[in-house]
């Protein structure tokens, strides 16, 4: 098998272990196991904890002791077994724990499948610009390809989401050891202090007014990113609540439906090299910024049945969203720093964005949806008034039965049931996302040169 098709099975599978589960985790957390909100942003934060500090120690210890395809090996069959092991946890503390531990064997190995398919390409003569997209873009049909067999087979609120991603992943794992030798460099300066051996001294870029505020705006996106894959699918799936809406195809399969951003992905990146041209970074960015806003404004309309092409211009927008930001920001860095800082500063720019963002996103919007937009009823007429239904609808009973309640005499519940007010959460999300794209327009000034960008995004 020629190095190409082998690369392209490992950009697959690196993706497919982390979609079986991670936007259907919702569905598991709120509709199976029935655990608060505020907590199920700590599980999304997990991911901003480990990008921190794991991709950098993983990547030191490829850089000078162990070879990256053994090293990436041995993290995903670690990952594997700790995915075995959530369904068995019972407690959503314990829960948080477990994930944080996968999340520190899986985040690094995202940096490590890129540096493995970068030195396999170099050894055997490849040219990384025209062979390393086609492979990577693999990774992205890998992950649609998980979130339609969850769904497909019933799973996306079921333990057995994390028993697919783990058997890929030890599948990968093993599969790793396969590849071709990617043995340590050992090219850091044996004098190098501790601040360059960790990958520190990159925080110096915020001196620059300019590199800190782009930054800044890095890690409030990253938030963003973390909300739409965090509570995407579960909004969507809790349109069954909704007695008009609960047999809608939205409902049955609300991870296909999401799984429309990510094909909206693959498709963005196709038009970026005419958009950076014609308006340059700057604007580009913001555009992304804009639609984040009618990727939530969409949402917070949008229904399974006369709202539901909102739904789907929703998922249509977020590849623009995603991937304005994502790559016109890492030109943002490659244009505006020198080639000696240039690694640090990309290495910074994914920590904001990955790190700080995603932990400020998770669990600032854990907090907010618990306190703030999560409804609580004890009377069956309101409950009703909210999921615009009568209170003897089979459905609702059924509903109200499943939370463990029942309906007194006097209409009221028995137990209180709580429900999430996904109009308003959306709406909340859309406004932050709007203050955001307004305060960059105002605040970061970057004049375009057509010249530079053409010049960058030809290479």
């Amino acid at each position: 098998m020629g190095i190409k098709n082998r690369l392209t099975i490992m950009s697959f599978l690196q993706f497919f272990v982390w979609g079986a589960w991670l936007i259907t985790i919702a569905n598991y957390w709120f509709g199976t196991m029935q655990w608060d909100g505020t907590q199920f942003g700590l599980v999304f934060g997990t991911m901003g904890i480990a990008s921190l500090f794991m991709p950098t120690l993983t990547g030191i210890i490829a850089d000078r002791w162990i070879n990256a395809e053994k090293l990436y090996g041995a993290l995903h069959i670690l990952y594997g077994v700790v995915l075995f092991f959530i369904p068995q946890v019972v407690t959503p503390e314990t829960f948080i724990y477990v994930m944080l531990l996968a999340m520190c064997f899986y985040m690094p190995t995202i940096a490590l499948s890129n540096s493995i398919s970068f030195t396999a390409l170099k050894l055997n003569n490849k040219d990384l610009i025209k062979d390393f997209p086609p492979i990577r873009v693999w990774g992205t049909i890998g992950f649609i390809a998980a979130m339609w067999i969850t769904n497909l087979t019933g799973n996306k609120a079921t333990a057995n989401q994390f028993y697919i991603a783990g058997l890929s992943a030890l599948l990968l794992g093993l599969y790793a050891f396969t590849l071709p030798k990617c043995k340590p460099e050992r090219l850091s300066k044996e004098n190098a202090t501790l601040m360059e051996t960790l990958g520190l001294e990159s925080f110096k870029f915020f001196a620059d007014y300019k590199m800190a505020l782009f930054f800044i705006f890095s890690m409030f996106l990253g938030g963003a990113l973390q909300l739409t894959n965090a509570y995407g699918d579960v909004f969507l799936d809790e349109f069954k609540h909704f007695p008009k809406y609960a047999d809608s195809f939205v409902v049955e399969y609300s991870t296909i439906i999401m799984s429309i951003s990510q094909i909206s992905e693959t498709l963005f990146i196709l038009a970026i090299p005419f958009f950076l041209k014609r308006f340059g970074i700057k604007q580009v960015m913001l555009i992304s910024m804009l639609a984040w806003v009618l990727r939530f404004g969409l949402f917070a309309y949008g229904n399974p049945t006369d709202g539901l092409w909102m739904i789907i211009m929703s998922c249509v927008v977020y590849g623009m969203a995603f991937d304005f930001f994502n790559i016109s920001g890492s030109l943002f860095v490659e244009t505006n720093t020198e080639p000696k800082n240039r690694s640090s500063a990309q290495g910074l720019f994914m920590m904001m964005t990955n790190g700080f963002g995603a932990v400020l996103g998770s669990f600032t919007s854990g907090w907010a949806i618990d306190k703030y937009f999560t409804k609580s009823f004890n009377s069956a007429n309101d409950l009703a008034g909210f999921l615009e239904t009568e209170t003897t609808n089979p459905k609702m009973l059924e509903f109200i039965k499943n939370q463990g309640s029942l309906i007194s005499t006097d209409g009221l519940l028995s137990k209180e049931i709580f429900m999430k007010d996904w109009h308003t959460i959306w709406l909340a999300f859309a406004i932050y996302a709007l203050i955001i794209a307004i305060a960059f327009a105002i605040l970061f000034k970057h004049k375009h040169n057509p010249e530079v960008v053409a010049a960058a995004v030809s290479h």
